[in-house]
């Protein structure tokens, strides 16, 4: 359980620098639009897949942030829904989940 919170602890920190990286990005903390007509509707239209991209990293860490409460608790290897044990397997792939295979697919 250790090695599992040790990587959910990892990919938390990895998932805030890349929220801290997409935040630098819709600030323009690197510097205003570019002048040029094209290059700023490039720029906008980055701007869009960074907003989604950052979506997805506050999800991903909302999960991780979860997975490593229900470990301090002691329920984290145990299906939220059904309380069976998750296949080390599945956490192996998926540290964050919550929920058994079976549970999954209901």
């Amino acid at each position: 359980m250790q090695e599992r919170k040790t990587r959910l602890e990892t990919l938390r920190l990895e998932l805030l620098e890349r929220i801290r990286h997409y935040e630098a990005h819709q600030h323009r903390t690197s510097g205003a639009l570019d002048k040029d007509l094209d290059d700023q509707a490039l720029e906008v239209r980055n701007d869009e897949v960074i907003a989604r991209l950052e979506d997805e990293a506050r999800t991903e860490l909302a999960q991780v942030e979860r997975a490593l409460a229900r470990l301090d608790t002691g329920v984290g290897d145990h299906c939220e829904i059904c309380g069976g044990l998750i296949a080390p397997e599945r956490l192996e792939a998926l540290p964050y989940t919550t929920r058994c295979m079976k549970c999954v697919k209901e």
